[in-house]
């Protein structure tokens, strides 16, 4: 039996894909065990690892959470569990970088919010249906949508329920680059080997400061940045003198 959810890392990245293709890489409570599983060890592994792309297999993204799992009732976890292991993903020290192309719904729409830089094919189409099923959003979709586009053009897509296409999607800020389908790995590759190539301690404080000052009033955050703010890392030096050469 295949995994639901794979992994492999080569040169500083980490590689997550939802590998569900017949059924759109609908979620299950078994893909929340395997992605927090990896977001724990990815965490733990600052020095090995310093960047993550979380992509899948076949035509969609993620068509969201699987109905068929949602009528089981798992109780293997409880309801917090995945809304949890979002918020894990969504905070870890190395930059998370999302593929998507084709569908992106709902709970796939909550999970793609974890990253930190959406690269949509041109085939992709992002909706919440949470209102149109009778459902409501349980993994952070109004905190993360409402930061990433403004309150407007969230609530505009959340009441409506309505598709957002890609080229909408990089628009409206949605998604930072669209792209061709065929070239979606590889704009992705592009901006993780340039993230990784950087200074990896640099990286993870910048994605910090980011993070925990964006709901901070500005003096306040200002002043924390300074207060965090480390020494020159090891290879300050070589780096510098590379530049000059």
């Amino acid at each position: 039996m295949l995994d639901v959810l794979t992994r492999e890392d080569f040169d500083g990245i980490a590689s997550l894909t939802l590998n569900r293709p017949e059924v759109r890489n609908a979620l299950t409570p078994e893909s929340f065990r395997l992605l927090r599983r990896h977001v724990d060890d990815i965490a733990a592994r600052t020095d090995a690892i310093g960047c993550v792309l979380l992509s899948a297999a076949g035509e969609s993204f993620c068509a969201g959470f699987d109905m068929k799992s949602l009528k089981a009732n798992d109780a293997a976890e409880p309801r917090s569990f995945r809304a949890e292991t979002i918020t894990a993903l969504a905070n870890l020290p190395q930059p998370v970088i999302v593929i998507v192309r084709g569908h992106c719904f709902t709970g796939g729409l909550e999970l793609a919010l974890a990253g930190d830089i959406i690269v949509a094919g041109e085939s992709a189409i992002f909706c919440d249906s949470h209102s149109r099923l009778g459902m409501t959003a349980g993994w952070g979709l109004p905190q993360r949508l409402s930061r990433r586009i403004g309150l407007a053009a969230a609530k505009e897509m959340m009441f409506t329920s309505r598709r957002v296409s890609g080229q909408e999607a990089g628009r409206i800020g949605l998604a930072n680059h669209v792209v061709p389908d065929d070239t979606t790995w590889q704009k992705a590759m592009e901006l993780a080997r340039a993230i990784v190539s950087n200074a990896r301690e640099s990286v993870l404080w910048t994605k910090r400061m980011l993070d925990g000052g964006i709901d901070m009033p500005l003096a306040e955050a200002l002043a924390w940045e300074q207060d965090q703010k480390p020494k020159r890392g090891a290879d300050f030096a070589t780096r510098i003198d590379t530049q000059r050469a």
